[in-house]
Order: C-alpha cells, then sequence, then structure tokens
C-alpha cells in the first residue's frame, strides 16, 4: 500500500518511526544513486558518532543549583526538628552515543568527498548538543570544496540557518554548490506537494543525475508496510495547523482511512 499524501507523509515524522524511515532512505537513496555515478564516482554511507545527555533538550538552560520546595509527602516520615536531612529522589542527565547516517559521494580516482547528502534528524533541528554538532560540522562543508545537499523532512524543530528567504514551507531541500557560495539553492515544499526533484552536484563538466526524493520514499513507505503502523484516524504528531488539518482530513477520508 502507497502513502495517501502526494509527497511527504506527516505520519511519518512519528518520533518512533522517524529513525526507522531515516535509515531506510539513506540506503534507499545510495542503491538509486551509484549505479548512475559509475565509474567516475561511488557512494558510501557513512556514520558520525557523539555523545550528548539524554533528554538534552529538556536540560538546556538548567542551572547549577535549584532550590525546590519539598514534597509534603516525601518529608511527612520526618519530623519537623529532625536531624536527618530530606531526600527526594531526582533524574540525573547521562551521556547517550547519538549516531547520524549520511551519504558522501566520492571520486574514485583519489576518494576525494565532492558531495555531502544529509537527511535532517530532530536532534538537528531541536536545541542541544546534537544540534551545536551538527552545525559545527556543516560550517566546515560550506567553508570546504565539498557540495552540500540538505534534506528537512520534519516540520518540527528549527531550520538550520539560511539568509535571503522568509518563505520556509512546511519541508525543504538545500543545495549549496562549492561555485556558487554563499549562494545556494533552496527547495521549499509544502504539505499538499509532492517532492521536488533536484540535480544533485558534482565536478564540473560531469553530468549531474537527477535525484527523485518522491518516488523512492514512497516505496519505502510501501516495501517497510508502514501503513500497518499508522492510525490515519488518529492527529500525526508533530500535529498539522488548521487549514493543512482540514485538507489532510478531507484526503484521508476520500482514500477511506477515516
Amino acid at each position: 500500500m502507497s502513502t495517501p499524501f502526494p509527497g511527504m507523509d506527516p505520519y511519518l515524522e512519528r518520533p518512533d518511526l522517524w529513525p526507522d524511515l531515516h535509515s531506510r532512505l539513506i540506503v534507499r537513496l545510495a542503491d538509486d544513486l551509484a549505479p548512475r555515478l559509475r565509474p567516475h564516482y561511488y557512494v558510501s554511507v557513512e556514520e558520525r558518532t557523539y555523545l550528548a545527555t539524554t533528554g538534552d533538550a529538556d536540560f538546556i538552560g538548567t542551572p547549577d543549583v535549584a532550590v525546590v520546595r519539598p514534597n509534603l509527602h516525601e518529608t511527612a516520615a520526618y519530623p519537623k526538628d529532625a536531624a536527618t536531612p530530606t531526600v527526594i529522589t531526582v533524574e540525573v542527565p547521562l551521556p547517550e552515543q547519538i549516531r547520524e547516517t549520511f551519504l558522501e559521494v566520492r571520486a574514485v580516482a583519489d576518494a576525494r568527498v565532492i558531495t555531502l547528502l544529509e537527511i535532517l534528524l530532530p536532534t538537528n533541528k531541536r536545541a542541544g548538543e546534537g544540534r551545536a554538532h551538527y552545525l559545527r560540522k556543516r560550517l566546515q562543508v560550506l567553508g570546504s570544496l565539498t557540495h552540500l545537499v540538505e534534506i528537512d523532512l520534519l516540520r518540527a524543530g528549527e531550520p538550520l540557518p539560511m539568509h535571503g528567504s522568509t518563505y520556509r514551507g512546511d519541508y525543504r531541500i538545500l543545495v549549496s554548490r562549492t561555485a556558487t557560495r554563499p549562494r545556494a539553492e533552496l527547495l521549499p515544499f509544502s504539505l499538499r506537494r509532492p517532492i521536488p526533484a533536484f540535480r544533485l552536484p558534482l565536478q564540473p563538466g560531469d553530468t549531474e543525475p537527477l535525484v527523485e526524493l518522491n518516488p523512492l520514499l514512497h516505496d519505502r513507505y510501501d516495501r517497510a508496510g508502514y501503513d500497518l503502523r499508522i492510525d490515519y484516524r488518529a492527529a500525526p504528531d508533530p500535529p498539522l495547523a488548521e487549514a493543512d488539518a482540514a485538507w489532510a482530513d478531507e484526503l484521508l477520508r476520500e482514500a477511506r482511512l477515516r
């Protein structure tokens, strides 16, 4: 079964589904590009890891020392004048190893990274070490001779920094070519439209393959059986804006999913 949505399915943004879709889509993109880039380029699936605190977004802005009103139920066992200190159970942030997969297009001649392709994760778009780490890596790429393709299929969170346009759309694809920086191509698109195709930047003079993400995503939806895991009678997570929610409701009713 295919997704009822023409492009990105907002129900796939659900926190428990997105990591699975992200992994499947990265591999599917690599498989699609590799034969079309032969014999001058190859595509590798890479992984970066770093340590972050569990729920790091929740700990941002937490002071080093906090004064907390004791819970009366917890202190009731001790007399007011008891020398025994009050003991309250709390939680502390723990280190968690974060793994992020991405694609590198490399030249066969010297293994040089020609293009970096990223599909953003929630950690890249919310405050915390994940975003800070990604922004540092992003800046390094933008200051190098490597092209950057950044695909954002998540409505939640803060979009990555860019200047020159106030229209962002629900989703966006950024294509930054080394020869035209700081200018880059931004392809914003809405929930109601298919994901736009784009040309993958390569070395000057080489034919740039057309990346058609929309059919690849729909193929992953069907093969992964996401329709068996999604309840279209409920609202997506995160929820839609009022106008889009009304549009999605009509779409899902026509598909007899509501």
